[in-house]
Formats: C-alpha cells, structure tokens, sequence
C-alpha cells in the first residue's frame, strides 16, 4: 500500500487542504491519504484551537465519498503535543509493509532540517513536497547534512505541484468573524458545521 500521511490543525479543512491532497494522491499514485488533525501542534503551542472533535467532523464532512481519503484519530485520541516522528513510528509500526509518503507544503520542505528527529522523520517516509505552480521550487541543500544523496534524488523526483490558490485557515477565521462569506473556500458542508457550531465568531 502507498500510503500518504498528511497533517495539520485543519482548523478549518479548506479546498486548498483537499486539492493539495488529491494533487499528491494522482501524482504519486497513493493508494489512500490519511488527514492527521493534531491535538497540539507543536509550532502552535500556546495558539488558541478549535476543539479536535469539530476539526475531525468537519474533515469527515469535506471528504465524504471519496474512497481515497480518510481521517486519523491517532494524534487527537492521544493528546497533547504529538511530533511528526512519532506519529511515523505508530503507523510503520501498525503497517510494517506500507510504503508511506509524507505530504508537505514547500515552505515546510525549507523547514524540515529544524523538526525533531528530521533523518529518521524522511527514513519513516519520504517527504512529498508540493510546489505550487508558477513559483520557483524550494532548494534541497539544506536536507544534504541530513540525508544521502539517493534519498534525495528520490524526495526530487516526487515533488507535486498543484495550482496556485491562496486559501489560510488564519484567513478563513478572520472572515467569519467579520462576518464575511466563506463560500468556495470551504466545502459547504465545512461552511454549514461553521455556522451551526458557531465557530470563530
């Protein structure tokens, strides 16, 4: 099974979170994408979530009937900050014999170096980079103090690019609050748990 593991707040899951996913799926020819909604980031500690229950219904919303994608409780039902490694290390050892991508934007490439345990992060599974069209590809310098040249070569060839769409879950918060429309920038099953819930009022 190839297998692509994306994670994330998804506070909220947004077109741009699907179409990343769905470029990534077709490109590298996965089997299933996994959408790992995190308890606790840990770049975002201290930043104020959404309850982990919403962010999982409304990513269940946003994918419902595609037989591709599928939620991970593996982060939310063990709480508190959960690193990129360690989530790894639980499905690898769940699927020992999947082969596992792991799905990023190009500007988390760049910061790869930085994660915890980032060598054993890209030996668990290979980074998936997305370039966004019509911007230039990010280096891969930085990853040659962490890994051998074939391993990298490889991280070259998979690189996905998918269309240039603008779309922040900061941005979408800020417009419900001002009360601004959201429509096409979410599902609208997203766009009706929003408003039912009242979240980021």
């Amino acid at each position: 099974m190839r297998l692509g593991i994306f994670g994330g707040s998804f506070d909220p899951v947004h077109f741009g979170h699907l179409l990343l996913a769905e470029c990534c799926r077709e490109q590298c020819q996965m089997d299933q994408v996994w959408f790992v909604p995190s308890s606790v980031p840990p770049h975002k500690q201290g930043n104020s979530l959404s309850p982990v229950a919403s962010r999982i219904a409304m990513l269940e919303l946003a994918m419902a009937g595609h037989e591709h994608f599928a939620v991970s409780r593996f982060e939310a039902e063990r709480g508190g900050v959960c690193y990129t490694v360690d989530t790894l290390r639980h499905f690898h050892g769940q699927y020992p014999e999947a082969e596992m991508f792991l799905l990023l934007g190009a500007d988390m490439l760049a910061d790869l170096p930085n994660w915890r345990e980032a060598a054993e992060v890209c030996r668990l599974a290979l980074p998936v980079s997305v370039n966004r069209a019509g911007v230039p590809e990010p280096s891969l310098e930085p990853l040659g103090t962490l890994l051998p040249p074939e391993r990298i070569e490889e991280i070259r060839r998979h690189r996905v690019e998918m269309p240039l769409i603008g779309l922040s879950g900061t941005a979408i918060r800020r417009r419900v609050a001002a009360g601004q429309s959201i429509r096409y920038q979410v599902p609208p099953a997203v766009e009706r748990f929003i408003e039912v819930q009242g979240l980021y009022h």
